[in-house]
């Protein structure tokens, strides 16, 4: 890649609006409490994602669906003031906007996603974009689209000889032909557990050399280098909101990586990122940007 230009990063997936109570008690099954406030938004992994790739100095290209409602206007224009290339983020007629209902109560966070319009992010809709795929330094997808179109998107990008980054959540069963056809797979240590369901850990990153990177929260980012383990540390903060962390740590472990960093040296800076990401509310009321890090590093 021209160091002198910006990374192409292209990241595949959903887009919605988080509706955010906050409660100092989560209500039971048919109890009401009184909440605290309520915030609208914009969320969902690929939206996410590529607002965190944005703002790291990436040039991104966003292929999601979007409603034809109100919602949907707003997680455009959230796009457009975050300098995300919209071309191919287009709405359903007749279908609301993916919603993600969030209650932040007793130090935890329960979450009910409605995918709505984001499922029709189909392989058919994919080959409109795959022009913009083909020409990517990189390509990000999540897990809150059809299965189908992760494992058409895996084929693409392996066939035009792209880098793919899978971010495997929400966790859900991964056939053997996107886990060999992705070039880095970012699950947590849950995700993990389920995709290689009885296999040790260990195991696991032995198979995937420089694939699987298991990010691990505080303890920080593990990954198998062909010769050893290596944990890449953590850096640590006072946390106010660790929603969109993981986000933050795979928007910019693909921008580091699309610039040609090396394998630890990219965990790190999305690591120090993904901290940075948390001390803000709201999954991308902290995304940093380039120059926040940047001066963080120093």
């Amino acid at each position: 890649m021209n160091t002198n230009m910006k990374p192409k990063v292209t990241v595949i997936g959903s887009s919605s609006m988080d509706l955010v109570v906050t409660s100092s008690k989560r209500p039971g099954a048919g109890e009401t409490v009184l909440g605290d406030s309520f915030k609208t938004v914009p969320g969902g992994k690929g939206a996410n994602q590529a607002v965190a790739a944005a703002r790291l100095g990436a040039e991104v290209f966003m292929i999601g669906r979007i409603g034809d409602d109100t919602y949907g206007e707003a997680i455009l224009n959230n796009f457009k003031q975050n300098q995300v290339l919209v071309d191919y983020v287009e709405p359903v007629t007749d279908m609301e906007s993916g919603t993600a209902h969030i209650i932040l109560a007793e130090g935890d966070n329960s979450i009910i996603v409605v995918k709505a319009a984001n499922n029709e992010v189909t392989p058919h809709y994919i080959d409109k974009a795959a022009n913009v795929i083909r020409k990517s330094d990189i390509v990000l997808i999540q897990q809150e689209i059809p299965e189908e179109t992760v494992e058409y998107v895996a084929s693409i990008c392996k066939e035009a000889g792209v880098p793919l980054l899978l971010n495997p959540a929400p966790a859900r069963a991964i056939s053997q032909a996107v886990i060999e056809n992705a070039t880095y797979i970012t699950p947590n240590e849950h995700e993990a557990q389920m995709m290689f369901a009885g296999e040790k850990l260990q195991d696991s990153l032995r198979k995937y050399p420089n694939k699987l990177v298991v990010t691990e929260g505080k303890n920080g980012v593990r990954y198998y280098d062909g010769k050893e383990e290596v944990v890449v540390p953590a850096f640590v903060v006072e946390a106010v909101d660790t929603t969109g962390a993981g986000d933050t740590f795979n928007a910019a472990f693909a921008v580091a990586l699309a610039e040609g960093k090396s394998m630890t040296d990219s965990i790190s800076f999305a690591n120090l990122a993904a901290s940075i990401s948390v001390t803000k509310f709201g999954a991308q009321g902290g995304m940093p940007t380039r120059q926040e890090v940047e001066a963080k590093l120093k």
